[in-house]
């Protein structure tokens, strides 16, 4: 299917791995001008470097910034002050108990995953109305609807990206342009990997027992009953992202393999 991206200009923030890098490689095979992004000049070089390998004709660039920061996004800003496609997918999360988060911790979490998306937002989002044409992405997550209790200061983020963009949505009503969220289940993450590996070391099994022991404790309501790849989560940003999902504006995109019980 041609998703007609040709000749449009995407950034995705926080895509040297993971989620980001997937979406990045997969707007570029569609034609997309893609603007990578991450904290490290050598995980930027990397991240080029992968989606040149595999897309030897890629449109591709990077820029070092730390968004979660007003001074790594006003760096950006000074680099990249216009793109037609934006993905907010920078994000961090942190297991913890709620009576050790701080509120140091909360207001981390927060600036990095929700102010993040806000600040970009907010340069980007004007233009796009100027020309009538663009898309905003909020990569969002299961975790927005049912709350971890190993994390609650995650959830909320993501709970408040999907207010924000709903919000946003509104106020380009009538236009060409559209803002959406998707809601990842538990994804095959550099992160995950880790983290299964080191759950699979202390408990003495293989990672795939470690993987389905996560699933019948951790995530029991999802029907995939693994981690879904990034790719798969990559395939309808990318769609959403494209000229034919115009009828699709302010909605909230879930791709979490069942884990979320509700039709709605």
């Amino acid at each position: 299917m041609d998703l007609k991206l040709q000749g449009k200009s995407a950034l995705v923030s926080g895509s040297t791995a993971g989620i980001g890098l997937a979406i990045a490689q997969a707007l570029v095979q569609e034609g997309a001008s893609v603007i990578v992004n991450g904290r490290s000049a050598a995980r930027v070089t990397e991240a080029i470097a992968k989606i040149q390998h595999s897309h030897p004709e890629a449109k591709v660039s990077g820029v070092v910034a730390d968004l979660g920061t007003q001074e790594g996004i006003k760096q950006l800003f000074a680099e990249v002050p216009h793109v037609d496609i934006l993905v907010n997918n920078l994000g961090i999360y942190e297991p913890k108990g709620f009576f050790d988060i701080t509120d140091e911790d909360w207001l981390n979490i927060f600036e990095v995953n929700v102010l993040s998306g806000v600040r970009l937002s907010r340069q980007y989002l004007q233009k796009m109305q100027e020309q009538n044409w663009g898309r905003i992405i909020f990569i969002s997550s299961e975790s927005a609807v049912q709350i971890p209790v190993e994390m609650i200061h995650y959830g909320m983020t993501k709970t408040s990206q999907l207010a924000i963009a709903r919000g946003l949505a509104e106020i380009s009503v009538g236009t060409g342009v559209t803002v959406n969220s998707v809601l990842p289940g538990p994804t095959r993450s550099e992160g995950v990997e880790e983290f299964i590996t080191q759950i699979a070391q202390e408990r003495g099994v293989t990672p795939s027992e470690a993987e389905a022991e996560f699933f019948r404790t951790l995530r029991p309501t999802s029907l995939l009953k693994r981690f879904a790849t990034c790719e798969e989560v990559a395939a309808i940003v990318v769609y959403l992202a494209s000229p034919l999902a115009s009828a699709t504006n302010g909605a909230a995109l879930r791709v979490d393999g069942g884990v979320i019980r509700s039709i709605i």
